[in-house]
């Protein structure tokens, strides 16, 4: 596993313009740019267009109710394969040198299945059958995904490939609504999530690339991701403290000190996702990194195992506060290199 770069975006930002946005990430992410994601841009991209745009042999199109397969692409399929070709396209222009890592996104498969609508209307989530082809169909997406990215960015020290999973923790629970919105779809076994997520990491590990799962929920499943084979953990770390007394959960702190002890990397979202009334400082954000050393660790063992990133996407942001939010988690990150040395 490769040592985690400094910092680094979740994936979405605001506007239509995705030139000036491949622009943002390589100059203020120079540990760790992305493959950004504008879903302004309308229909296809989405989080679960683009999701639909890796599927091998499946197609989709949008309905009323969103988005569901169908027997042949249409013209919502085209427009979620044209939008990822044109971004791999200018990716392709700003990566000929680019030398670090390089991280790019696509929804996981239980937030996949959660939102897709099989072609009668139930979702996919309702027939773990249909779960496994979506896996699978995925899966083969993904290794034509990351060979076509490795091409573009032929000097590309790493290749992170993040699994955003936002709707995992009702996956697990059982929350997540049936089609018609009346009823909930049944809790999936943690067992049956693990190993599934666990097949599609090494799928991606077996193509050379490491994975990072995202998930900015309150109840992040740590402990489960950690032991489906994550590299990398990315979470909203303002939200996931707030459960215990004084702000504190001991549970989750012990999953986050295992995590740490066997060198999975700590994506920590602590940068404002939208516009704040009032932004908070670097020395403000990093003591809400650094309160992780009541687990036990020091600045510089925090350092090697964290990355800074904003709270979750930026797509509901200003593109000023956009630009700030990644400027404050390069700054954050510098000043946390600081701290350990």
């Amino acid at each position: 596993m490769h040592r985690p770069p400094r910092a680094t975006g979740i994936g979405s930002l605001p506007g239509t313009d995705a030139g000036a946005a491949n622009r943002l990430v390589f100059d203020e992410l120079p540990d760790l740019p992305h493959l950004p994601e504008l879903p302004a841009r309308g229909v296809g991209a989405d989080m679960i267009g683009r999701g639909t745009a890796f599927l091998v042999e499946l197609y989709a199109e949008v309905q009323p109710s969103g988005w569901r397969l169908t027997e042949r692409p249409g013209r919502d399929a085209r427009r979620a394969d044209s939008f990822l070709r044109q971004d791999l396209d200018l990716l392709e222009e700003r990566a000929q040198e680019f030398t670090q890592t390089l991280k790019v996104q696509v929804v996981g498969p239980w937030s996949l299945a959660a939102t897709l609508e099989l072609r009668h209307g139930d979702r996919m989530l309702s027939d773990l059958g249909a779960v496994r082809d979506l896996t699978e169909s995925l899966t083969e997406g993904l290794k034509v995904h990351i060979a076509d990215v490795r091409k573009r960015a032929p000097r590309a020290g790493a290749l992170l490939v993040q699994l955003d999973e936002p709707a995992l923790p009702g996956v697990l629970r059982g929350t997540v609504p049936t089609a018609s919105g009346f009823g909930r779809l049944r809790a999936v076994d943690e067992t049956v999530a693990r190993e599934t997520l666990a097949g599609l990491i090494k799928a991606v590990h077996d193509a050379d690339a490491d994975v990072a799962v995202h998930c900015c929920a309150s109840d992040v499943p740590i402990e489960m991701l950690r032991r489906a084979g994550a590299d990398h953990i990315s979470f909203d770390a303002t939200a996931i403290d707030t459960t215990g007394p004084g702000g504190v959960s001991p549970e989750r702190d012990e999953q986050l000190g295992e995590a740490i002890e066997a060198g999975v990397g700590l994506m920590l979202g602590v940068v404002p996702s939208v516009d704040p009334a009032r932004a908070p400082g670097v020395n403000q954000l990093l003591d809400k990194v650094l309160s992780l050393s009541r687990l036990g660790f020091s600045a510089a063992q925090l350092a090697q195992a964290t990355t800074i990133t904003p709270t979750c996407g930026l797509a509901g942001a200003t593109p000023p506060w956009a630009r700030q939010a990644l400027v404050l988690a390069h700054r954050t990150a510098d000043a946390l290199a600081d701290k350990a040395s």
